[in-house]
């Protein structure tokens, strides 16, 4: 059985230790400090006897250490082991930040966390909540914030389950239990690595909340994490504003001012494209001899597939009309028939793609489709330009 040391002491980054069994790449100590993915909570990283650990797992009565190769190690070699401080301390941060937020969100508006994820980049957890407003989140914010400051008590027991009282969570665990108490808002059942005080969590950071399934997915940035993250958003803010040139705390209704700007704008570009497709289809359907049948059969070769449809569609609205378009990025074809012209453009098109291995589709008047290189392309505009004659 595996002596967990961080049970005891989170603090404890360098250890010594005894051999007990090798398998490939996985060492097993007497004793570790060294804490396995358990809880939501990711393992550590290190190394031991000088080799990188690249993953921690727990094995119930013992914690398999995964180096990065075979280690030139015996069962009764003690080794010296070290785990990686910085990423310790950063999911500590995390982790007794999550407890913080959930004791948080159940004192000012009684919900309850369903689930946590501890990640590499961010943290979330799940509230028994389908939906969560704005002010909500700022609430919960400033007051994890404002326990931060007080810089609370972080302790550590050991109790028998059944006597075991005050836990924001019921456990269904029997005989010894492990606890973590921030003083005077939070008690819980954890088996995790957690700081000594609510200032060591550092800034408390809640960036955003979204809905999953019928929960409320709340994500969160706790001490240099926070950090590292407002700084991004500053100097993303600042590079905006610059270019801008305007102050960061213009920047909201400018934005909003440009955006409505370019709203109307598109509108306005749309409204001109319609307006030359419709002379552009006028044009090639006026140049464009009928067929026996007095159908103009029109086909056209563009650059973007944006302004194939705008034809296609101005085309189909005039009299006795087909139209074929094509683009080469990608090899795309539209096909356009007028109500009058006597072609079901769907049907037609989707029937010549079929033949060439394309795929695509669409309405009576007016179908899309695509296929895979230049030569069927070239061979389904060619169908479609003698179809009907």
């Amino acid at each position: 059985m595996t002596q967990r040391l961080y049970y005891h002491d989170s603090y404890l980054a360098e250890f010594t230790a005894k051999v007990t069994a090798v398998e490939g790449e996985r060492v097993y100590l007497d004793r570790t400090a060294f804490y396995p993915t358990s809880g939501g909570q990711p393992h550590d990283l290190g190394e031991l006897g000088g080799t990188k650990v690249v993953d921690v797992v727990d094995e119930e009565h013992r914690i398999a250490h995964v180096l990065s190769a075979p280690p030139a190690l015996t069962p009764g070699t003690e080794v010296a082991c070290r785990v990686d401080w910085a990423r310790r301390f950063d999911l500590m941060q995390q982790h007794t930040g999550q407890h913080l937020l959930s004791a948080v969100f159940e004192e000012l508006f009684g919900h309850k966390t369903v689930s946590v994820h501890f990640g590499d980049a961010y943290s979330t957890l799940d509230l028994d909540a389908e939906s969560f407003p704005p002010d909500g989140m700022v609430r919960a914010e400033r007051r994890a914030n404002d326990v931060v400051l007080e810089n609370r008590l972080v302790t550590l027991e050991f109790e028998n389950a059944a006597h075991a009282s005050g836990l924001r969570k019921a456990v269904e665990r029997t005989g010894t239990i492990r606890t973590v108490t921030i003083l005077d808002i939070d008690k819980s059942a954890c088996g995790g690595t957690h700081v000594r005080s609510t200032g060591e969590i550092g800034p408390v950071m809640i960036r955003r909340v979204e809905k999953h399934k019928k929960l409320s997915r709340i994500e969160f940035l706790c001490g240099r994490r926070a950090l590292a993250r407002a700084r991004a958003d500053f100097d993303a803010l600042s590079a905006m504003a610059a270019a801008m040139t305007a102050a960061i705390d213009e920047l909201p209704a400018l934005v909003v001012k440009q955006a409505a700007n370019l709203h109307a704008a598109d509108a306005q570009r749309r409204k001109l494209a319609d307006e030359l497709a419709r002379h552009r289809a006028r044009e090639r359907y006026d140049e464009t001899v009928p067929g026996a049948d007095g159908v103009r059969r029109i086909v056209e070769r563009a650059a973007t597939l944006d302004e194939i449809r705008a034809l296609a569609q101005a085309i189909a609205m005039l009299p006795k009309a087909v139209f074929v378009g094509a683009t080469t990025s990608p090899y795309a074809v539209v096909l356009a028939a007028s109500e009058d012209s006597g072609m079901n453009a769907g049907a037609t098109l989707k029937a010549a793609l079929a033949a060439h291995g394309g795929r695509g589709g669409g309405s009576p008047r007016v179908a899309q489709g695509t296929v895979g290189d230049a030569a069927s392309l070239e061979a389904i505009v060619a169908a479609l330009e003698g179809s009907g004659r």
